[in-house]
């Protein structure tokens, strides 16, 4: 801000006043009549080309990170002398555990490191990344984690931001690449669900079926049937009580079946993650009805 006196006149000689961008000078008496001390520029800068090669000064802040992505991490130097990469390491190693104060900050930043794998190797997005991890620091802070794994909360919390979004994930899938069991995933999930209120609703079964005819090699028509078929049983509220990935399955092998497709219950079932019974309990009321 400028002070009084500098609207466009000097204040010791009533000379013209120039300004650059950053002060207002006198251009008679050379007196400085104010200064704009913040930067309003950009926070990148690079001295090679400066035009089109435009570098922040640091990565953005980071819900995914238990500090933000706000902590300063401790480069390699692989072409030292062995003895200052030892020295390297040693500093590398005491930085990494000052980082967490606390316990509730270790089990923080293993929980979140765990979603960060989870959601890469489930192929799923950044927004799906950043609000697992806002969840699981929810649920820590609501005293949930309390009596349960740090691993099965952090698939729970991924599995509930799926089913928030409407995206097909079974528990299944998400316990073969997670480091927790299921039932750890389902008490956890339960849990979430229950003290924080989730607005989570049934995922419809055409969801899934992209994914089971891929994994069954059926062909694009076997695909389009099972979603005429899917879209039946939702019409004539055919699925109630019944897992959506059971009643995608039910449909995938309903409609192999009329096209005499050689595949089996087992098959089916096992890409599903539910029990044969089950198949064959919901086939049949699919078939009958259909």
């Amino acid at each position: 801000m400028h002070a009084p006196g500098t609207s466009g006149e000097c204040p010791e000689c009533s000379g013209e006043l120039m300004r650059d961008g950053r002060e207002a000078i006198c251009q008679d008496c050379g007196l400085v009549v104010s200064e704009v001390r913040v930067d309003h520029g950009p926070e990148w800068r690079s001295f090679d080309d400066d035009s089109t090669d435009r570098r922040r000064t640091g990565p953005p802040i980071s819900r995914s990170r238990h500090d933000h992505g706000l902590s300063t991490r401790i480069g390699r130097d692989r072409g030292a002398p062995p003895r200052r990469r030892r020295r390297i390491a040693r500093l590398r190693r005491q930085h990494r555990r000052s980082q967490t104060s606390s316990k509730a900050e270790r089990n923080l930043m293993y929980g979140i490191m765990e979603i960060r794998r989870l959601v890469g190797r489930l192929s799923l997005s950044r927004n799906f990344r950043d609000e697992a991890c806002v969840l699981f620091e929810t649920a820590q802070g609501d005293g949930l984690l309390h009596g349960r794994s740090i691993e099965g909360m952090a698939a729970a919390a991924v599995y509930a931001v799926c089913r928030i979004a409407g995206v097909s994930r079974t528990i299944e899938e998400i316990t073969t690449v997670a480091h927790a069991s299921e039932s750890e995933l389902t008490v956890a999930y339960a849990a979430i669900n229950r003290e924080l209120g989730l607005e989570t609703g049934p995922i419809d079964p055409r969801e899934y079926l992209p994914r089971f005819a891929s994994r069954l090699d059926l062909h694009v028509d076997i695909e389009r049937r099972a979603r005429e078929l899917a879209a039946f049983v939702s019409e004539e509220n055919l699925a109630g009580g019944r897992a959506p990935s059971g009643v995608a399955a039910a449909c995938l092998y309903t409609a192999a079946c009329e096209r005499n497709i050689d595949v089996t219950q087992r098959e089916v079932a096992d890409v599903a993650g539910v029990a044969p019974a089950t198949l064959r309990s919901t086939y049949q009321d699919v078939h009958s009805n259909a």
